[in-house]
């Protein structure tokens, strides 16, 4: 999103409360959705800006895979009751290069967009203004820098593109790394010169940086480069496992500690919670109260 250069943490997290509070997943598991709703609970959804702040859609990122398959984003979004999210994709799953691949991205969630005849929001006005106008509407993201190759000037490049939350990192390293990933071992020390240098030019254009996948030691050095809030866009406490031993095993390396929940929050940051590791509605609470530490969190 697009925040002024003055803007506050005080502002940013005001702003967040009214319009970024993440909500429920586009596809919540099936033991979250099996529940009947309470109308209470509609009229909550209807009057709240809820926004998933990081929800993967599918789309091609080759040339031989264009144009894919048709989306109905709408009719999904106006399902789950969500007023916008966060619609992001990876670029280092695939060979080749990564650049290719964040076009060829962009160029797919374009033509999504204009088969739902819907638009990117480029500030908090936008979201507003669609959720006033029910209307569903998507903040572009994208996870990892990998697409910037060691190329600064592609941060403001992608931003007049419409993209407005930069997630550093993701599963492995960019050709020219930005931080030490938490998955893996690590490697530089924390944040690079290169990814502090993108942290830089996202503060100056008002582009949301997305520490997700950092490991401590990287969201401390990120903390101390930035002028502006960040958020962790999914996660969840390491003490918070559920009760599916199998499931726990597969999240637990992507899950944080108490302290860089605590290091993000007194930042003027958000967490947002996974619904991953919980069974029922009560359990997620119980997920989300247990990483409320500052009341700055938003929900997965």
């Amino acid at each position: 999103m697009e925040f002024q250069t003055s803007s506050s943490r005080r502002r940013f997290l005001s702003t967040a409360a009214k319009t970024a509070t993440a909500g429920i997943m586009l596809r919540p598991a099936p033991s979250l959705a099996a529940y009947v709703i309470d109308p209470r609970v509609v009229d909550i959804v209807a009057t709240t800006i809820g926004i998933d702040t990081h929800n993967h859609i599918d789309v091609p990122l080759s040339a031989d895979e264009m144009p894919g398959p048709d989306i109905d984003l709408v009719g999904e979004m106006k399902r789950s009751g969500l007023a916008a999210i966060c619609m992001t994709f990876a670029t280092d799953y695939q060979p080749g290069d990564a650049y290719d691949r964040f076009l060829k991205g962009l160029a797919a969630m374009d033509r999504q967009l204009e088969r739902n005849g819907m638009r990117r929001s480029l500030t908090p006005g936008d979201i507003r203004s669609a959720h006033k106008n029910g209307k569903p509407t998507v903040i572009q993201a994208v996870e990892g820098g990998h697409f910037l190759q060691g190329h600064v000037e592609r941060v403001e490049e992608a931003y007049k593109r419409g993209l407005r939350q930069l997630g550093l990192l993701h599963d492995s390293d960019a050709s020219v790394p930005l931080g030490d990933v938490y998955t893996n071992p690590p490697r530089y020390g924390g944040l690079t010169a290169f990814g502090t240098d993108v942290i830089k030019e996202c503060n100056r254009l008002g582009m949301l940086i997305d520490l997700a996948h950092a490991n401590m030691q990287t969201t401390e050095a990120a903390l101390k480069a930035t002028t502006r809030p960040v958020i962790i866009s999914h996660t969840g406490l390491d003490t918070e496992l559920g009760s599916n031993p199998q499931m726990a095993q597969m999240m637990r390396a992507r899950l944080i500690g108490k302290e860089q929940a605590k290091t993000v929050a007194n930042a003027g940051g958000l967490v947002g919670v996974w619904t991953h590791l919980a069974d029922t509605p009560l359990d997620y609470a119980r997920n989300v109260r247990a990483c409320d530490l500052n009341h700055r969190l938003a929900f997965k």
